[in-house]
């Protein structure tokens, strides 16, 4: 513990004299590099969390948790597997999904896109999509009638009613060759999933129509997509899956699908980490050289305090005191700035772009309409304790050197 004495002493060598008005310059900048630092770090851990978990809630909002396939084709029969995945514990619900890549012509433009076909109710069952309609209405999706994101509709001048051309890879062969599959539908439905990669490439087509279209027969789908209760803990329901499948059909989860998109991010989150970290550490060495400069300039008060009877367990207290108080009130004030942005960047963001016209967040480069955040408690525990650890150790060097000036040698020349 602390005596009043230390205490004080620590508070009064925080006001430097004009003669020491170097010492705490670098004492301020000290501070102001750990405050700049905890507040980057939260910052940025903050964006990176709230950016995956807004990508996790995206890609699970319009994908299933796991997905049963045929290799090499079509999943035949399908029917058949349906009450087999549904009896599976934790399975809530089973849907056959058809899917290809075709060209999107309308008014001269051509554009390359992605068809899923889904059954109407289905297509109302998923929440991302049924609560993102910004034209038109849910309950025309059947028939030729399509829905088409808002980037696409956008980039086509389209709007609900006008018509689109889809020409599939897939055609009728014939005496010159093979001939495209080519179909007029009509736009039902324009949706804003705030995810940049559906709304500019992802139509979405009635089931029947798509088998249709993709030259499938009724009884064959590409994929089941099956919902779960918990898509955090898939691991065994795909075991449990490929049990009741016996080997007829494969399995995978939307880990498997997304696995090297993430890897990515998770390294990039570690790499960000230890840099900003840097800027902490910075600051702490800049803490060790304020208080070696200070030590050096109060040689002459150590020794009259040591001549006094102080201990040489009360002189490191008083510097360690010292120089630990701007790296925890740094720590402490960065913590506030950097938690208040985080939860405010959103609007920050925007006021900037107002202010300056520039566009900070471009969703067709970062897939998310909107700058994401999420502050994450323990991470900014951590955070604290790191800086708050690193604040102490950087002043324990200082403080030992205090400690252990002799008196008669700092008195000699005085």
């Amino acid at each position: 513990m602390y005596s009043p004495f230390e205490i004080m002493l620590a508070l009064r060598y925080l006001r430097a004299r004009k003669a020491e008005g170097f010492v705490s310059v670098i004492a301020a900048f000290s501070f102001l590099g750990i405050m700049l630092g905890v507040a980057t770090l939260i910052i940025v851990m903050s964006v990176m969390n709230g950016f995956r978990g807004e990508l996790i809630d995206r890609i699970l909002g319009l994908n299933g948790h796991l997905n049963v396939y045929q290799q090499g084709g079509p999943l035949y029969d399908y029917n058949q597997y349906l009450s087999l995945i549904t009896d599976v514990d934790g399975v809530t619900s089973v849907e056959p999904v058809v899917e290809g890549q075709v060209l999107v012509t309308a008014k001269g433009n051509a554009s390359g896109a992605m068809v899923r076909g889904y059954t109407p109710s289905y297509m109302r069952m998923k929440p991302l999509l049924s609560q993102s309609i910004i034209q038109g209405k849910i309950e025309n999706f059947q028939g030729d009638q399509i829905a088409i994101g808002s980037a696409m509709a956008e980039r086509f001048a389209l709007a609900v009613g006008d018509t689109v051309t889809l020409m599939s890879p897939k055609g009728k062969a014939s005496p010159f060759g093979t001939i495209p599959r080519t179909a007029q539908y009509q736009i039902a439905v324009i949706f804003d999933v705030g995810m940049y990669e559906y709304n500019s490439g992802y139509i979405f087509m009635p089931l029947d129509e798509a088998q249709h279209f993709f030259q499938m027969p009724e009884n064959a789908v590409s994929i089941l997509e099956v919902i779960s209760n918990d898509p955090a803990k898939v691991d065994r329901m795909k075991a449990a899956l490929s049990v009741v499948l016996e080997g007829n059909a494969g399995v995978y989860d939307w880990r498997d699908s997304n696995a090297s998109f993430f890897s990515a991010l998770q390294v990039e989150r570690n790499v960000m980490f230890l840099i900003l970290t840097l800027i902490i550490l910075v600051a702490a060495f800049n803490i060790i050289s304020s208080m070696i400069m200070l030590v050096k300039d109060k040689g002459r008060d150590i020794a009259i305090m040591r001549t006094m009877g102080a201990f040489r367990a009360s002189i490191m207290k008083i510097f360690m005191l010292t120089g630990a108080s701007v790296g925890i009130l740094g720590t402490c004030v960065g913590s506030v700035l950097g938690i208040s942005f985080a939860l405010n960047i959103e609007s920050i963001r925007q006021g900037i772009q107002s202010m300056t016209g520039a566009k900070l967040f471009p969703d067709e480069i970062y897939f998310l309409s909107k700058l994401p955040a999420k502050v994450d408690w323990t991470e900014v525990v951590v955070v604290i304790g790191l800086a708050v650890v690193l604040s102490v150790l950087a002043t324990l060097y200082p403080a030992w050197r205090a400690s252990r000036l002799d008196p008669v040698e700092a008195l000699r020349y005085e």
